[in-house]
């Protein structure tokens, strides 16, 4: 390093991973840049209640220059990192107008999440998106809620059952989330608002090849979260796997054979991979990936062979750690105090050490489960955990009243504050359904993926 500079510090990301190290670094000697592909913060883990029109996208996010406007030797740039040169120790990013930018760093933390995984059918997200970023929550909030206006229009009984079957891919804590939304907004939100369809008849139908819902839980608690989500309304198959998937409807294959489900709207749940950046940061180092292409690190979340770039949250893996909130959270952290360690001189680490503070998924209203170690709760009581843990993570005050009036309004209430949907997004919409020929790019995300905090 020479003596124009101090160390300067990249984060790619700015999700849980990438947020929790900046802020580490707030008051080190240091000059730090993130660098994030849009200005915002999002609180993954409610995301999946913005496609259900409960929330706000403003409720969920935070714009990455206000969550980061104390610290002073903290800079944001807005843009997509395409290559990192780690020989020559510099990131590669394109601003929103497609202008490429260098930045060079002394360390890089690479935090940039993963994609969603369509196990090598990535033609399936275009008729199937996935629930990573807010466009994504989005574009879902309006399949969801445009399928039954068109319901209300249609005049073929067929193509009404088309319309009112929601078939949800993933049987993991986003699936189950998502799956009992659609069926509260089927049978309880929007009863008695149209006069030629029921929504009550809307069939939800939940997917997945494993044997039980929210396989990381305890089997007991999936057992209850079973029961619970056929008690809502919603048709759960496990032991299935899609095979293929198209405009209209999913080919699903069992031990009893093969089935087609007509359905014009999927949601997809299943699986992450690592993104594009970080196979080719591991191609370029000579570093390991595991199956889904995430960077094999070492104890204190290094690429081994480069103790100057750390890989957090799900694009890395180390001893089968699980791709929650609270590991982004926690390693982040780490990797900024080492970093603020070693410039003290202290080179010498304790390894990444997670604790596991447990895991939580909200079915229903009023129904939630909690997972914490030897506490398991159901119910009711696990729902106001689940209410309590994400008010106190939400990331600002603002956030945490204007959620708790949208949950009374939604919860206690019927209504949904944000089912509104807008021209631009029944456009977007009708313009993926109707060109077979489109490809849904699959941007690597910069938000952490899980939908539980724990």
């Amino acid at each position: 390093m020479t003596e124009n500079h101090r160390h300067r510090v990249v984060i790619i990301g700015a999700g849980f991973g990438g947020l929790n190290a900046a802020r580490a670094l707030r008051k080190a000697p240091v000059d730090v840049t993130v660098i994030n592909a849009t200005n915002h913060h999002i609180f993954e883990p409610l995301i999946y209640q913005v496609a259900a029109g409960v929330l706000s996208p403003g409720e969920v996010a935070v714009p990455i220059r206000e969550a980061l406007r104390h610290q002073k030797n903290t800079e944001v740039l807005v843009g997509w990192a395409t290559d990192i040169d780690a020989e020559g120790r510099t990131v590669t990013a394109a601003g929103p107008d497609g202008t490429r930018y260098q930045v060079p760093y002394d360390t890089l933390v690479l935090a940039a999440g993963a994609t969603q995984s369509y196990f090598g059918h990535d033609g399936y997200g275009q008729w199937a998106p996935s629930l990573k970023t807010m466009d994504d929550a989005l574009e879902i909030r309006a399949r969801i809620f445009g399928a039954f206006e068109e319901a209300e229009l249609a005049t073929d009984p067929r193509q009404v059952q088309r319309l009112l079957t929601f078939v949800i891919v993933g049987a993991g804590p986003t699936g189950v989330e998502m799956a009992g939304q659609i069926a509260e907004i089927a049978h309880r939100t929007l009863p008695g608002r149209y006069r030629r369809i029921d929504p009550r008849t809307a069939r939800v139908v939940l997917i997945d090849a494993v044997d039980r819902v929210l396989p990381t839980f305890d089997a007991r608690l999936s057992q209850h979260v079973l029961e619970k989500l056929r008690k809502i309304g919603v048709e759960v198959r496990l032991g299935e796997k899609v095979v293929d998937l198209d405009e209209t409807g999913v080919k699903v294959e069992s031990a009893q054979g093969t089935e087609r489900i007509e359905a014009l709207t999927k949601i997809w749940a299943a699986g992450v991979a690592g993104t594009t950046l970080a196979r080719r940061l591991a191609a370029s180092v000579g570093a390991e990936t595991d199956r889904a292409g995430r960077i094999l690190v070492g104890p204190d979340l290094t690429v081994p062979g480069h103790p100057e770039i750390f890989v957090l949250g799900e694009a890395m893996s180390l001893r089968d750690l699980p791709g929650v909130a609270q590991v982004a959270m926690q390693g982040g952290t780490y990797a900024g105090r080492t970093v603020a360690r070693r410039l003290t001189g202290r080179s010498t680490t304790k390894p990444f050490s997670y604790f596991d503070k447990g895991n939580m998924a909200a079915v229903s209203r009023f129904y939630a489960i909690a997972d914490l170690g030897p506490v398991r709760l159901t119910g009711l009581i696990g729902w106001l955990g689940w209410l309590a843990v994400h008010l106190f993570y939400l990331p600002r005050m603002r956030n945490r009243v204007t959620v708790l009036l949208r949950w009374a309004v939604s919860f206690l209430g019927r209504g949904r504050s944000e089912a509104v949907i807008t021209s631009q997004q029944v456009l977007a919409r009708d313009a993926l359904r109707h060109a077979p020929e489109a490809q849904r790019e699959v941007a690597a995300p910069t938000t952490e993926s899980s939908s539980s905090l724990s």
